[in-house]
């Protein structure tokens, strides 16, 4: 899908969002039993598609966890 979306003509923006916190959420990585990103995240920089880690980024996953 990001191939398809970013390939065409014009402006276009690909983003990766890295689920890294899995004491958050749950982590999606090279390692991981599913949700693996090996390919994307290897083909991510040479396409130009930003990587954003989502422990580095967010402070908060769920609103609901905030007390």
């Amino acid at each position: 899908m990001l191939q398809w979306a970013t390939l065409n003509v014009g402006p276009r923006f690909g983003m990766l969002l890295h689920h890294t916190d899995a004491d958050q959420e749950w982590a999606n990585d090279r390692h991981a039993s599913f949700g693996r990103l090996d390919v994307a995240l290897d083909e991510a920089p040479h396409r130009g598609w930003t990587v954003v880690d989502m422990r580095a980024a967010w402070k908060v996953v769920d609103p609901f966890e905030v007390k």
